[in-house]
């Protein structure tokens, strides 16, 4: 669990309901939700680090432990399906712990009615996924929803990667001086969704960025890359992550609009639908913090292959104004990236 830690009056759970029936998470109140329901009632050494997963030490090794579930609307989408996001959504979970993702469980929620010829393209989906991401899907649960109950079907995962290098790689760990940077442009899984919801054509195609992340991770740190903070990029985008990290590190990031790629296509869908593409959810995009030494050599290790073949620099960890994120845009002057209230695209994941 992520969240924001900044001060905040509590809100009666009966606000917090209606925040979950309209937005569906990723913004500041669904963070304030986590952090004084869950994290009150669960806290512990590894659920309060705010990690993609928990890290596990077991017999002298270290594991990364993760659990997701996803209700994306429409089932398909352009660029993938419900299948290939739960297993990258879980397989970028664990490489953002600095893991090599092992093995997956899926569990389906199926609401009374689906045809099954929905259900076999979607797991069909997933196991091509898995190949794709060298994961094994090794158990299971199925259950059956009464029709109107389940919205055709749910999917949880959870996942197990084994963690083979002692570097500390978290939130907590991002430092003063770092250099941030970014895997690929913004905003195409979330206006992927939006365009078909809406029926929407735009003036290019817009297909999700649904990827695995793995392999940018263990270039990395195989390349000796002192990654301090990794953190994939979902529902909240690229300001919520940034956000989590700010308030969890006590660090101020500065952020170059600028230096921020979005494609002509997202931006204009963005322009016409009223969204901040910084704001909209990825699955396939990926901050790294690493210290400004390493930053030029990174780059290039994340370029040379294809799901960072757009890697880019955007911004740094600066030392003063502690949980604070500032964007300097493109005409120059600064403003702070604060989290939403709500999300901008609910069921997006």
């Amino acid at each position: 669990m992520t969240s924001d830690v900044t001060a905040a009056c509590p809100l009666p759970i009966g606000q917090y309901t209606h925040v979950l029936m309209a937005h569906g998470g990723g913004g500041r109140l669904m963070q304030q939700l986590i952090d004084q329901v869950f994290i009150s009632a669960f806290s512990n050494p590894r659920l309060d680090e705010r990690h993609d997963g928990a890290i596990l030490d077991a017999q002298g090794r270290r594991f990364a432990f993760t659990t997701d579930s996803y209700v994306v609307r429409p089932l398909f989408f352009p660029g993938g399906d419900i299948g290939t996001l739960a297993v990258n959504g879980t397989v970028n979970d664990l490489a953002m712990c600095g893991a090599r993702p092992r093995w997956l469980s899926a569990g389906f929620i199926l609401e009374e009615g689906l045809p099954i010829e929905t259900l076999e393209r979607i797991v069909a989906s997933m196991r091509q996924a898995a190949a794709t991401a060298g994961v094994e899907i090794v158990t299971g649960d199925t259950k059956v929803v009464e029709k109107g109950k389940g919205d055709s079907l749910f999917v949880n995962t959870a996942g197990l990667g084994t963690i083979d290098h002692s570097m500390p790689i978290g939130p907590r760990h991002a430092r003063i001086g770092d250099a941030i940077l970014l895997n690929g442009d913004l905003g195409r899984h979330g206006m992927a969704i939006q365009s078909v919801r809406d029926g929407l054509e735009f003036e290019g195609p817009i297909e999700s960025d649904c990827a695995p992340l793995a392999d940018i991770v263990m270039g990395l740190i195989e390349a000796g890359i002192a990654v301090h903070c990794l953190r994939d990029l979902t529902r909240g985008g690229l300001a919520a992550g940034l956000n989590e990290i700010a308030a969890t590190a006590r660090i101020q990031i500065d952020i170059d609009e600028s230096a921020v790629p979005v494609s002509e296509p997202v931006r204009g869908a963005c322009e016409i639908l009223g969204f901040d593409p910084l704001y909209v959810a990825n699955e396939g995009r990926m901050i790294a913090f690493v210290p400004e030494s390493d930053a030029d050599r990174a780059l290039a290790i994340m370029r040379a292959l294809p799901v960072g073949d757009g890697a880019c620099r955007i911004g740094s960890v600066l030392s003063d104004s502690p949980g604070l994120v500032t964007l300097k845009s493109r005409i120059g002057a600064r403003r702070i990236l604060d989290l939403l209230s709500g999300e901008q695209l609910p069921r997006i994941c």
